[in-house]
């Protein structure tokens, strides 16, 4: 998996013949099975933690991330801020840091514009969020067109002075969720963060 990511001809020997297995995942992902899934796991986990099934609040953030040389040109940017040429994954999680949304798109794409898109998908999806918080690179765009939608847009900023990386009330919860998909360890016990 650290060599080739994983393939559909690399699949295990006890799997189905690899054009098979695509093509049944095509499908599920057409008819949005594992969004539903999604949703299912999503609603039991936070019905588990005492929590209702639906989330009422949520958290947006976005992360630059530095793409391979055979990315196609139009799906890349450079993101200004960071110094980096590659895309930048928007998402938005409830309160637990499970996922309500993602949108990928070129690291030119501003904070801004995403939030626009990711508002309007998470008021479509989930009716019931009346809060959002996000950083202070969400401008007053995002935050006038999630006054529109429903939500409550709040950007959380960090402490004066702080340096590096520093633990932000409310907007901790996505980083977690992003530091999880950075790690190459999947075994970790992250029960403790």
């Amino acid at each position: 998996m650290d060599r080739a990511g994983v393939p559909w001809r690399c699949l295990p020997h006890d799997f189905p013949p690899w054009p098979t297995t695509s093509h049944y995942v095509a499908c599920w992902q057409e008819d949005g099975v594992f969004a539903q899934l999604t949703g299912l796991l999503r609603r039991l986990v936070r019905e588990a933690e005492g929590r209702d099934g639906g989330p009422s609040a949520c958290v947006l953030d976005s992360q630059t991330i530095k793409t391979s040389a055979n990315v196609h040109l139009g799906d890349l940017g450079t993101d200004a801020g960071k110094r980096i040429i590659g895309r930048k994954r928007h998402l938005g999680c409830d309160t637990l840091g499970l996922l309500l949304t993602v949108l990928v798109a070129a690291a030119s794409v501003s904070d801004t514009a995403a939030g626009v898109r990711l508002l309007s998908r998470i008021a479509a999806v989930h009716p019931r969020i009346t809060k959002a918080w996000v950083d202070a690179g969400y401008r007053t765009t995002a935050i006038e067109h999630g006054a529109c939608l429903g939500p409550d847009v709040h950007p959380v900023h960090r402490p004066p002075g702080a340096c590096g990386f520093t633990i932000v009330p409310r907007r901790w919860t996505i980083e977690r969720s992003m530091a999880r998909r950075l790690t190459g360890e999947s075994t970790l016990n992250w029960r403790g963060t």
